[in-house]
């Protein structure tokens, strides 16, 4: 089972590394690396060139954003199964691929979904937030639920019959696609409990107030344009992380 790993990067030579040694290291060989950088000045794309990889393509070239960057890295892969490994974050184990893989084997499931890890930005074994995610049923999307985007895999026909992600948002597409997709009723969706992945502090839309606001605005299009909910469902949503920090992986 191929499974296609999308990574759109613009000047994170820093943290990429070891996002490209999680990868590498799993333990299922079946996978492609589709980066679609943005034109990055700091070495992203010479540390890139010194990993090369048959497996790794890399395309650089200036984009809209990140989710213009992510649908044409989808439009570049080929494999069966597709996921998203951001370039600050890392998978949690080398057996994640495996898991993931045997996970839509055996539940002949359309979407697969775990748990991840938000970590100290300077010390990435510090685990500082865990979101479990738990089992999946429809009326949760209208209490705010989601899975966590970087931990989430899709078979290939999803994404290509209901779409990528729509760029008119800026912030919060993966949300929008993750309503999309989990609110249709031929969408069969499998909980694989486990943190998949590790994910840096620090993220896009939480480093300024504006974005937040941001957020939730696109938050709450999201839900409207999916007839998920509305005010209600965007409150539950934020504070259903707030227990996020008190658990423990």
């Amino acid at each position: 089972m191929k499974i296609s790993i999308l990574t759109a990067v613009w000047n994170r030579g820093a943290t990429l590394g070891q996002a490209l040694d999680s990868l590498e290291k799993q333990t299922h060989s079946d996978w492609e690396h589709i980066v679609q950088d943005a034109g990055s000045t700091d070495g992203t794309l010479a540390l890139l060139a010194a990993r090369p990889d048959a497996r790794r393509h890399v395309e650089s070239r200036r984009d809209g954003g990140i989710y213009e960057a992510l649908n044409r890295a989808f439009s570049r892969s080929s494999g069966d199964i597709v996921g998203v490994l951001h370039s600050d974050d890392f998978l949690a184990g080398p057996d994640i691929l495996a898991r993931v893989s045997d996970a839509f084997a055996k539940t002949d499931a359309d979407a697969i979904y775990g748990d991840l890890d938000y970590v100290a930005a300077g010390d990435t074994s510090r685990v500082v937030r865990h979101w479990k995610s738990g089992t999946f049923d429809s009326d949760r999307l209208r209490r705010g639920w989601m899975p966590p985007h970087p931990a989430l895999f899709l078979r290939r026909r999803v994404i290509e019959r209901l779409g990528g992600y729509d760029t008119s948002f800026r912030i919060a597409a993966d949300y929008d696609a993750i309503l999309r997709y989990f609110s249709d009723e031929e969408v069969r969706v499998s909980y694989l409990p486990g943190v998949m992945v590790k994910m840096r502090l620090g993220g896009e839309s939480n480093r300024s107030l504006e974005r937040i606001l941001r957020k939730s605005r696109e938050d709450y299009r999201a839900l409207r344009r999916n007839d998920i909910g509305g005010m209600s469902a965007l409150f539950l949503k934020n504070i259903q992380k707030i227990p996020q920090f008190f658990r423990k992986s």
